[in-house]
């Protein structure tokens, strides 16, 4: 099984800030978050996570003793110029276009494509021989990554557009697992939360 657990709550969730790329740290409520999503968690043989901090802080605080080991694919979309921003201040126009416009990239940023073509080759190389990777039986793959790449791959999962990430609400410290049928992938569960998720 692949599962896939968005970072705790960060200071920029909490203050309301399109992060993207930008560091920042978990709160301590963002920590708690990722301590009870530990507890939802059954026996893991691989511990991968995006290289921004706050993804890293969460793979460690999971506390599964395992090495972190570090995949690019699965780090945020970047806003661009729009990093760091209050989300009230990004201008609608650019919500509107990324809405409707598969390539769109805000100045110095990356388009939704982008990200869902990285994330599915992480996902096809997870899943891609009989009896490897996140189909081993001896434990699950786990993905410590943010909303985009996460969204993303339910998108590779079900076999839809990666716009579909518009419709969909994905909570701190949540857990998404995908496993494999018969000959394609299956989503089992999305947006699974332990406790209060005590941000966005």
């Amino acid at each position: 099984m692949l599962v896939l657990i968005r970072h705790g709550q960060s200071t920029a969730n909490a203050a309301g800030l399109l992060a993207g790329r930008s560091e920042y740290p978990l709160t301590e409520a963002g920590r708690r978050q990722v301590g009870q999503a530990a507890g939802l968690l059954g026996p893991v043989r691989r511990l991968i996570s995006s290289p921004l901090g706050r993804a890293l802080e969460s793979a460690a605080a999971l506390d599964l003793d395992l090495p972190i080991e570090v995949d690019e694919r699965w780090v945020e979309v970047h806003y661009g110029e729009h990093e760091s921003r209050p989300l009230p201040d990004v201008p609608p126009e650019l919500w509107r276009r990324w809405r409707t416009e598969r390539d769109f990239r805000p100045e110095g940023g990356e388009a939704l494509i982008d990200v869902g073509a990285r994330v599915a080759s992480a996902c096809r190389e997870l899943f891609g021989h009989e009896g490897t990777g996140a189909r081993d039986p001896q434990g699950d793959v786990v993905v410590v990554s943010h909303v985009s790449p996460i969204k993303a791959a339910v998108a590779w999962t079900l076999g839809v557009e990666d716009h579909v990430a518009w419709r969909l609400h994905l909570s701190n410290a949540s857990i998404t697992r995908i496993g494999w049928g018969a000959d394609s992938p299956v989503l089992h569960t999305y947006n699974q939360v332990a406790g209060p998720t005590g941000g966005r």
